[in-house]
């Protein structure tokens, strides 16, 4: 009867680390399923700018738009395996069609941040993209300084006045600026499924491996 007690929460441990770890491996599935369609519409054909682009449905879409850089522009504090701490640069850019939108143009090293890039006609092929870089430790927007680090759409469209459209460049048919395009991709988004099926796998392995010991004590124990 002694054995009974440890012997139920050692089975019933170990079922619930055992489907913490398939229920991880499933995610895994979903989520490499997510990633895999991601993926395929970043470099999907480009189409014309939408008239009113949903941050849900078109989300990543790629796009062609045509027209100029104004010269105005902000600077997104960022980092690439490249270069280490760079800036992004989110410029104004007046479609032919005569709107205004953003375009994120890709990145400059820290020393050229202030580099006059001025006016520009150009082509550009790239993704809409709604970044979610905010979180509680991420500082306030520098406006003043032009120094941004979190690509808060709203906030940008209205320093550049511009609509909140934000298209992350992956093809820039004018580059004579210097500004190495960084477009979209999924290295972003977390996939940390696999390391956790491994991690409730391992505390199953353990946690038999324990209620065996207690088991096998408690056994001799009696017979001594």
């Amino acid at each position: 009867m002694r054995l009974i007690l440890p012997l139920f929460f050692g089975i019933l441990g170990t079922v619930v680390l055992v489907s913490l770890g398939n229920w991880q491996v499933q995610r895994l599935a979903w989520k490499e399923e997510v990633l895999a369609d991601i993926n395929e519409r970043i470099v999907a054909e480009p189409v014309a700018l939408p008239a009113a682009p949903d941050e849900d449905s078109d989300r990543y879409l790629p796009v062609t738009v045509s027209g100029a850089f104004t010269g105005e522009e902000l600077h997104f504090l960022a980092s690439t395996k490249q270069a280490g701490a760079v800036y992004r640069v989110v410029a104004r850019f007046e479609t032919d069609a005569g709107r205004a939108v953003m375009v994120d143009r890709g990145w400059v090293k820290t020393e050229d941040k202030n580099v006059n890039r001025g006016a520009a006609e150009a082509i550009i092929v790239g993704n809409l993209h709604w970044p979610d870089e905010r979180d509680n430790f991420t500082p306030d927007n520098d406006v003043d300084g032009n120094i941004w680090f979190a690509r808060d759409i709203g906030q940008m469209a209205e320093a550049l006045m511009t609509e909140p459209v934000l298209v992350v460049a992956r093809e820039v048919s004018e580059n004579s600026a210097g500004v190495t395009p960084l477009p979209v991709d999924t290295a972003g988004i977390p996939n940390d499924h696999l390391g956790y099926a491994v991690t409730w796998y391992g505390l199953a392995i353990v946690w038999v491996a324990m209620t065996l010991y207690y088991l096998r004590r408690t056994r001799k124990t009696k017979k001594a």
